[in-house]
């Protein structure tokens, strides 16, 4: 879906694929028949936007055989389908029984992350439509925390100026412009944007930035406005907006929250808990944003690196709620008497489109946890159509009008 800006900037509205299970060619063009199709068909829209994720395998293949990227252009055309957004974060094995922590191999430090990161901006560049203005690849931030040496350190900042210098390559052949934003996300070298700032000031910014994932935005307890000043400040673009949301358990000692909060803690996926205090004031009251009484406070955020680690003992639950990085559906409520940080996410949304310009102009819904959900849905392109719906919705409250 596409979207007109009072300062006339076409914003793209869209939902990530890596919801679906696929990592080769014919499973890619499934799903966009089995799924993507029928989600137009439900919002009643002309044309819909999809972010594609294309494991290893794929791009590989769509790089080597150019008349498969022909194939896959054809059908995205025939089902009224367009992309101007890739997820390159996962490399591979995304719905594997067990992912965890292999999601983030291989890191920027291994050349194999840069090779799949340009080969995807180069499958983008034929993808794009004629309109387009450009397009974005989202990829991870870095790598995990640990272990990250200052060598692999530095092979990864030269690995990210070559990165700059391939995009500029593939603009002058095609004519298209792709930027590539690094995703901030809890436990990894970049987890806030303060981090992003320190680890990505001074990069090419007409070609690289910042993914932001807002459901990572909140776990870690970031502002979203003191976020995005960060960002603007140290000339860090917002190439691609993530509309997610995160759990929270207010009370995460309560029984009926804990017993929530153990039907999320499943074995695919990593999960990252986190709570937060405002130092200095021995816990008194805030709200999610880290306001006391006495006005706003940084809040002093402890975390661990997976749900069940937290309900093992591994955070304290007298200091304040637990957010949680487990995708919740954007438009439903989770079970009582847990929340999404949904006010949380329209609060980025005011933040990037509310104002006199237009911030962002790449949004993917990204809620890949259907699968692993208490209660999965048994109606998949029903759910994703109310996602997109709601984020709709959103957009349409600041001002902006469907531009079909």
């Amino acid at each position: 879906m596409r979207f007109r800006h009072p300062d006339g900037t076409a914003v793209h509205l869209g939902y990530c694929s890596n919801v679906h299970q696929a990592e080769d060619v014919d499973g890619v063009l499934a799903q966009l028949a089995d799924h993507a199709e029928p989600v137009r068909e439900r919002l009643g829209v002309d044309r819909l936007g999809i972010g594609l994720w294309l494991a290893r395998d794929v791009v590989a293949r769509l790089t080597a055989e150019p008349g498969e990227l022909t194939r896959l252009k054809g059908e995205l055309d025939a089902r009224s389908l367009e992309t101007v957004t890739l997820n390159a974060f996962p490399y591979a094995g995304f719905h594997r029984d067990v992912v965890k922590k292999d999601v983030y191999l291989p890191d920027w430090a291994d050349e194999a992350r840069l090779t799949h990161t340009l080969d995807c901006a180069r499958v983008l560049a034929e993808l794009l439509p004629d309109d387009a203005e450009r397009g974005s690849v989202s990829t991870l931030p870095l790598a995990w925390r640990s272990p990250w040496p200052s060598e692999r350190a530095d092979t990864a900042r030269r690995a990210l100026d070559r990165l700059a210098a391939g995009l500029a390559t593939i603009e002058s052949d095609t004519g298209r412009r792709v930027r590539v934003g690094f995703e901030p996300e809890p436990g990894c070298v970049v987890e806030t944007t303060a981090q992003a700032v320190r680890e990505l000031r001074g990069l090419d910014p007409e070609r690289l930035g910042v993914c932001l994932d807002a459901c990572h935005l909140a776990v870690q307890f970031e502002e979203p406005g003191a976020a995005l000043r960060r960002l603007a400040e140290a000339g860090l673009p917002v190439v691609k907006l993530q509309a997610s949301c995160a759990i929270e358990a207010a009370d995460p000692a309560a029984p009926t929250a804990r017993t929530a909060l153990r039907r999320l803690a499943e074995p695919r996926f990593l999960h990252q808990t986190r709570t937060a205090t405002v130092a200095g004031t021995g816990g008194e009251p805030r709200t999610p944003e880290g306001r006391t009484a006495a006005g706003f406070v940084a809040p002093e955020v402890r975390g661990v690196d997976d749900l069940p680690d937290a309900l093992d003992g591994g955070l304290p639950t007298d200091t304040g709620p637990w957010r949680v990085h487990f995708h919740a559906p954007l438009h439903a409520d989770p079970e009582p008497p847990l929340r999404t940080t949904a006010d949380q996410l329209v609060r980025v949304l005011a933040g990037l489109l509310g104002g006199p310009s237009a911030d962002c102009d790449h949004i993917e819904v990204e809620t890949y946890t259907w699968s692993v959900l208490p209660e999965p849905p048994t109606d998949l392109p029903g759910g994703i159509a109310a996602e997109l719906a709601w984020a709709r919705d959103r957009l349409t409250d600041l001002g902006l009008k469907d531009d079909r």
